[in-house]
């Protein structure tokens, strides 16, 4: 019995697939894309923002009475600051932020507000300040090197320097006696 083998059709349309397939692959290669520039009011690729740290409304703020509150008064409303003051005692700040991390980018601030509240002598609210990023300031860094005592060695002389220093009985002397009796021992 003889077969007819019939020639296999091949066409020169794209089978229907292929196109949704390129497409997808299109937009999942846009969004590794961290270079193309934020489109305002959101968008596809865009990055959530987080908001951290102590965020404070301003309606409980409002409860604070500058003059009036105590210490105690701001930590029930506020809890407890994120930081204090360095050198005083009398200032307490919480410290609050919006943060966005785009793809491949490192994480970048947005928007920073500090709740400044100061106490005096007596431990009453004596100011409530509200500070954002223009009050701001850029903090030099200072590159210098605390020394550590001891020697500067490098790493071999670190690793090899206490060859042959070993005392004796221990396999570092010219009288190696481990395993011989100690003179006190009878």
């Amino acid at each position: 019995m003889e077969r007819h083998r019939h020639p296999v059709n091949v066409s020169r349309r794209p089978a229907r697939g292929f196109g949704a397939a390129l497409g997808l692959a299109a937009l999942l290669a846009a969004g590794g894309c961290s270079w193309l520039p934020s489109v305002p009011g959101g968008g596809l690729f865009e990055s959530p923002r987080t908001l951290r740290g102590h965020q404070v409304d301003e309606e409980t703020l409002s409860q604070i009475t500058v003059g009036v509150s105590s210490r105690a008064d701001v930590e029930a409303l506020l809890g407890s600051p994120s930081t204090t003051g360095t050198f005083d005692d009398g200032a307490w700040y919480y410290i609050s932020g919006v943060t966005r991390q785009p793809p491949g980018r490192t994480l970048a601030l947005e928007d920073q507000r500090v709740i400044a509240v100061m106490f005096d002598g007596r431990g009453t609210v004596r100011e409530i300040r509200r500070l954002g990023q223009d009050d701001a300031r850029d903090v030099r860094v200072v590159s210098r090197v605390t020394p550590s005592p001891g020697n500067d060695r490098t790493l071999l002389q670190q690793l090899f320097g206490n060859l042959g220093r070993l005392g004796p009985g221990l396999g570092g002397g010219a009288n190696n006696t481990v395993g011989a009796p100690s003179p006190t021992s009878r």
